[in-house]
C-alpha cells in the first residue's frame, strides 16, 4: 500500500503530525520508513464510510458526504474483513527491523494506517509498550481496532534514556491535550508490562479524566518476580555468549516470543507444534540479521531453539546496557505505580488470570478476565472481542448498551456457538455458595452441549396462521418484541438466540438482569467475565431507558415479564407464568408500533426436576444468610411491585438431572400495535392487550406440551441414533404439524 507521506516525529513530546513528501525540511531520508503507518489524525477524505447496527438486528453500511448526515447512528459493527487480513509475526518482524534503527530522536507517537478507517466519534486509544519500547505490540490487532478507535502508539527508541517519570509526563500531556480538543470522548490507555505501569501512573495523576485502562500482564509485581534478584548477575554476563541469558529473558513479562515457549510447556501435540515452530523459524530467520548462538549448530530440542530465538530478538532490540536500563526502569515503575494505586479511579480491564497487585485495588470498576493470560502478539487474542464481551467499548462518558453495541462477527459467533466446557469442577470441601458459583460458570461456558443435548425444535406462525417449522414466520423488520416464558435457569436462551442468528441472521437483544453487568460490591457471585457471551450477543440491563432505545432503533427485543422469579421457580411450578399484575410493556410497544410475538417454550421437565427450592432453602439459617448475601451484591428489581413477582432473591435450587429430552419453541402470530398508540393510552385497553399476550403465551405452552407427546425423537437416544445414520449436522424430525 502506497502512502502519500512519510514520518516526522516531534522533538518536544508533542502529539503526532504529518510531514508531506514535498516538505522543505530536506530530511526525508533521516525519518523512519514506517511503510504501513501514518502520523496524521486529520481526516484526509471528504467521504467516510460508517457502519452500524441495522434496524432488524443485522449489519449495514452507509456513506456520509461532505455535508454530513443528521441520522443518529445507533450502533457500530466490526466487519469480518480485518479478521481475514490480520497481520502476523512476519509483519511484526518486518516492521520492527525498521523501528529499531537508532535515529537519536526522543519518544514519540505514531498512528497505524489501519486506524484511519475509524468513525469521527471513535475514542482515542494510546498504546503504551513493554520494555522493548517499539510500539508494535498491537500490530495483530490494528485492523480490527482501527475500525473503532483512533490509535496512537508510543515509540521509545532503543538508545533513548528518558526516565519513567518523564514518560508518564509525556503520556499525561497527550491525554490532557486530546481531552481538551475532544472533551466528550473517552481515552483508552492500553498498556503491556511497563506500559501498564505508565497507564496506572497517568490515571493516578489525573483521576478526574475520563480514562479506560486496559492492562495486559501489568508489571506491578516486578519486585516479587524471579527477574529482580537476577539483575546483578546479568550485569556480570558478557555482551555475547550462550549463557543463561535466554532463560533470564524468558522471565520478562511482555516478551513477544514468550508464547512459543508457553505453548510447548502446555504440552501441545508434537506434530502441529513442530510445524508451527518450523514456519516461525523461517519467518524470523528472514528478518533477523543475527546468527545462532552456537554458530551453525541447531538445537535439536525445540524449547532450546526458541529460547535462542528469544535471545536473538531481544538482544537485537535491547542490547545489554539498554536491557539493564530498562530493567531498572521496570523496578522503579512497579514501585511508583503500586504506591499510587489508591488514587486510580479509572475504569480498568485487567487481562490476566489473577491480580498482580499486593494490595486492594481501589479503582471504580475492575473487570478481571480469568481466561486470558496471553500476550497481545499471540494468536487467538482479539482485543476487540474482549472489549465487546466485557462491555468496555463506549464512545461517551457512559456506555450506551444500545448505540455502543457491536453485533458479533461470523467468527465471533462461531466461537460462541461452538464453545464447550471441558473443565472439571471439584466441589469437595467447597461451601454451598462456592458450589453455586462453579455451577453457574460451568453452565455459562458449556453452551454448545446445551444445544446438542436438547435438539431444539422451533416453530413459527405465518401471516395466514399456518404453523411451520423454523423461523420464517418471524418479522424481518423491527421493532419486534418477543414476550415469553422463562424456563428454569434460563436454559432456553442459548438455543433460542443461536438459532435466530443461524437461520435469520437476527441479533435478539435480551432484556437482562443487572447482575450480568455490574455489582454493588464484591462477594460470592461469579466474575463478570462469566457472562461475556451474553453481552456479546446483545443483552442489555433491564431499564425503561434501554427498552425505549431498543424499540426506537427497531431492534428485535426479547422480554421475560416473569424475570428471575420465573427462572428460579419453586417445585411443581413448571410452565407457570409469574407476571406482574399491571402491564409493563404494552404502551411502549404501541408507541413505536412494535409487533408483539408471544411465544412458549417447554422441555425443562425433561432436563431436571426441582427437589430443593427457595422455600426449603429459606428454612435453613445457613442458606438463608447465603441468599441474602448474594442478593445484596446486585441491584434490586421491582422493589415497588407486589406479589410473587417481587421476589427477586438470588439462589440456586436443588435440581435432580435427567437424561436430556428436547426443547420446543412456538412463536405465535404477531400482534400488531401499529396505529393503536392513541387507543392503548387507555389503561383498560392496555391491560386487555397485556392479558391477551399472556393468554397466547399460555396457549403456546399448552400446544407444545400436547404435541411433543407424538414426537418419536423427544428422547436423547432416538435423536443420537437418527444422527448416526443421517449425519450429525442433519435436522432431526419431530411431530407432524
Amino acid at each position: 500500500m502506497a502512502i502519500s507521506g512519510t514520518y516526522s516525529f516531534s522533538v518536544n513530546f508533542s502529539p503526532v503530525f504529518r510531514c508531506d513528501v514535498t516538505s522543505a525540511s530536506g530530511n526525508l531520508k533521516r525519518n523512519l520508513d514506517l511503510k504501513r503507518l501514518a502520523v496524521s489524525t486529520e481526516q484526509t477524505s471528504t467521504s467516510t464510510t460508517t457502519t452500524g447496527f441495522a434496524e432488524n438486528g443485522r449489519t449495514w453500511k452507509k456513506s456520509t458526504g461532505e455535508e454530513g448526515d443528521t441520522t443518529r447512528r445507533v450502533g457500530v459493527e466490526v466487519s469480518e474483513e480485518p479478521e481475514r487480513n490480520r497481520k502476523s509475526l512476519k509483519d511484526y518482524f518486518g516492521e520492527v527491523k525498521d523501528l529499531i534503527r537508532s535515529d537519536g530522536g526522543p519518544p514519540r507517537w505514531f498512528s497505524p494506517l489501519e486506524s484511519r478507517s475509524h468513525t469521527p466519534d471513535s475514542p482515542l486509544l494510546l498504546f503504551l509498550p513493554g520494555i522493548d519500547g517499539v510500539g508494535l505490540g498491537l500490530i495483530m490487532q490494528h485492523q480490527r481496532l482501527g475500525q473503532i478507535f483512533d490509535i496512537w502508539s508510543l515509540h521509545i527508541p532503543v538508545e533513548d534514556r528518558t526516565s519513567f517519570t518523564d514518560l508518564v509526563k509525556l503520556v499525561e500531556r497527550t491525554v490532557m491535550s486530546e481531552n481538551h480538543r475532544l472533551p466528550n470522548r473517552p481515552i483508552y490507555l492500553v498498556g503491556e508490562s511497563l506500559g501498564a505501569c505508565i497507564a496506572l501512573a497517568v490515571a493516578a495523576h489525573i483521576p478526574d479524566m475520563d480514562l479506560v485502562l486496559i492492562l495486559a500482564n501489568p508489571a506491578t509485581s516486578f519486585s516479587k518476580s524471579q527477574m529482580q534478584p537476577l539483575i546483578p548477575i546479568l550485569k556480570l554476563l558478557p555482551d555475547q555468549g550462550p549463557l543463561s541469558v535466554p532463560f533470564i529473558l524468558k522471565l520478562i513479562e511482555g516478551n513477544p516470543l514468550r508464547m512459543a515457549v508457553d505453548n510447548l510447556v502446555k504440552g501441545l501435540p508434537l506434530g502441529p507444534t513442530f510445524g508451527e515452530l518450523s514456519q516461525n523459524l523461517l519467518t524470523m530467520s528472514s528478518y533477523l540479521s543475527v546468527r545462532l548462538l552456537n554458530g551453525d549448530e541447531l538445537y535439536s530440542d525445540a524449547l532450546n531453539l526458541y529460547a535462542s530465538l528469544q535471545f536473538m530478538v531481544v538482544a537485537d532490540i535491547l542490547p545489554k546496557q539498554t536491557l539493564l536500563w530498562k530493567l531498572e526502569m521496570l523496578r522503579l515503575a512497579s514501585a511508583y505505580a503500586n504506591s499510587r494505586l489508591h488514587a486510580v479511579k479509572a475504569q480498568t480491564l485487567i487481562l490476566s488470570r489473577s491480580l498482580y497487585f499486593g494490595m486492594v485495588y481501589s479503582v471504580s470498576v475492575v473487570y478481571l478476565n480469568p481466561l486470558l493470560e496471553k500476550h497481545l502478539l499471540e494468536d487467538g487474542v482479539d482485543l476487540v472481542t474482549v472489549l465487546k464481551g466485557a462491555g468496555f467499548y463506549r464512545r461517551g462518558k457512559y456506555i450506551d448498551y444500545v448505540s455502543d453495541f457491536m453485533p458479533p462477527t461470523p467468527t465471533e459467533f462461531k466461537k460462541l456457538h461452538e464453545s464447550s466446557s471441558y473443565e472439571v469442577y471439584d466441589t469437595k470441601e467447597k461451601s454451598p455458595m462456592e458450589q453455586v458459583n462453579m455451577l453457574t460458570i460451568a453452565l455459562s461456558r458449556g453452551l454448545r452441549w446445551i444445544y446438542l443435548a436438547t435438539g431444539p425444535v422451533l416453530l413459527s406462525t405465518l401471516d395466514g396462521g399456518k404453523i411451520v417449522r423454523g423461523l420464517s414466520g418471524i418479522p424481518s423488520e423491527g421493532p419486534v418484541l418477543f414476550v415469553g416464558y422463562h424456563m428454569l435457569l434460563g436454559l432456553e436462551l442459548f438455543p433460542l438466540v443461536s438459532q435466530f442468528m443461524i437461520e435469520r441472521n437476527i441479533v435478539l437483544r435480551g432484556i437482562a438482569h443487572p447482575l450480568l453487568f455490574t455489582r454493588l460490591k464484591d462477594g460470592s457471585l461469579p466474575e463478570l467475565s462469566t457472562y461475556d457471551s451474553f453481552r456479546m450477543m446483545g443483552a442489555v440491563p433491564v431499564s425503561a431507558t434501554n427498552f425505549y432505545k431498543l424499540l426506537s432503533s427497531k431492534s428485535h427485543v426479547l422480554l421475560y415479564p416473569g424475570g428471575m422469579r420465573e427462572a428460579l421457580h419453586r417445585k411443581d411450578e413448571e410452565y407457570k407464568l409469574h407476571w406482574p399484575e399491571q402491564s409493563e410493556f404494552v404502551r411502549m410497544a404501541a408507541r413505536f408500533g412494535a409487533k408483539i410475538v408471544p411465544f412458549g417454550v417447554v422441555g425443562e421437565d425433561d432436563i431436571g426436576q426441582v427437589v430443593f427450592d427457595y422455600d426449603d432453602l429459606m428454612k435453613i439459617p445457613y442458606f438463608r444468610a447465603g441468599i441474602d448475601e448474594l442478593t445484596n451484591e446486585v441491584v434490586k428489581l421491582r422493589i415497588d411491585a407486589s406479589g410473587e413477582v417481587a421476589n427477586q432473591d438470588i439462589h440456586l435450587p436443588g435440581i435432580l438431572p435427567k437424561v436430556p429430552g428436547r426443547f420446543y419453541y412456538y412463536f405465535g402470530k404477531p400482534i400488531e400495535t401499529e396505529g393503536r398508540k392513541q387507543e392503548l393510552r387507555d389503561r383498560k385497553k392496555c391491560h386487555e392487550l397485556y392479558l391477551e399476550v399472556k393468554s397466547e403465551v399460555e396457549k403456546s405452552i399448552a400446544y407444545l406440551k400436547e404435541k411433543r407427546e407424538n414426537d418419536p425423537y423427544r428422547n436423547l437416544l432416538p435423536r443420537l441414533m437418527y444422527q448416526t445414520t443421517h449425519g450429525f449436522t442433519s435436522e432431526v424430525p419431530t411431530f407432524d404439524l
